[in-house]
């Protein structure tokens, strides 16, 4: 085999649609657009939801129900076996340590302690918010939980 007998797999390449040229190609004319029109038109483009001036479905029924989502509290996360990894016993851990130790992404955002893994070190961890769980085994282990 060379490289002038290699071709296409028959049936992969398909010709271009020719559109204009002539009455007798079927696609004169008007080019397979219709008669006039704004899909006729050069540049359209109708958003899917238009629906030609007609106030849109979305529109025409009524909202219901409530939305959480400007309100909801987005808390970056942290685990008890990432602190117990990560800091020495008695050490005080704030959101702005949590950052330097690369826990959590920014240090302005809320952030809560869940309870994954064991702590064997007496920490005092201050956090906007604990799982219950995470809550009892940092006092367990004789540190503190305080809530900022």
């Amino acid at each position: 085999m060379n490289l002038h007998d290699l071709s296409p797999a028959p049936g992969s390449r398909r010709k271009p649609k020719r559109l204009g040229i002539g009455i007798g190609s079927g696609r004169g004319k008007t080019s397979g657009k219709g008669h006039k029109g704004q899909k006729a038109r050069a540049g359209h483009s109708v958003s899917l939801h238009f629906e030609g001036g007609q106030m849109p479905l979305s529109r025409r029924i009524p909202k219901r129900g409530f939305s959480n989502f400007r309100h909801a509290m987005n808390y970056q996360t942290v685990n008890l076996k990432d602190l117990d990894e990560r800091f020495e016993a008695g050490a005080v851990v704030a959101a702005s340590d949590l950052h330097s130790h690369r826990l959590v992404s920014n240090p302005e955002a809320p952030v809560k302690i869940l309870g994954d893994g064991d702590l064997t070190k007496s920490l005092t961890v201050k956090a906007n918010a604990f799982s219950a769980s995470a809550r009892t085994k940092i006092e367990s282990a004789g540190g503190k939980a305080e809530v900022i």
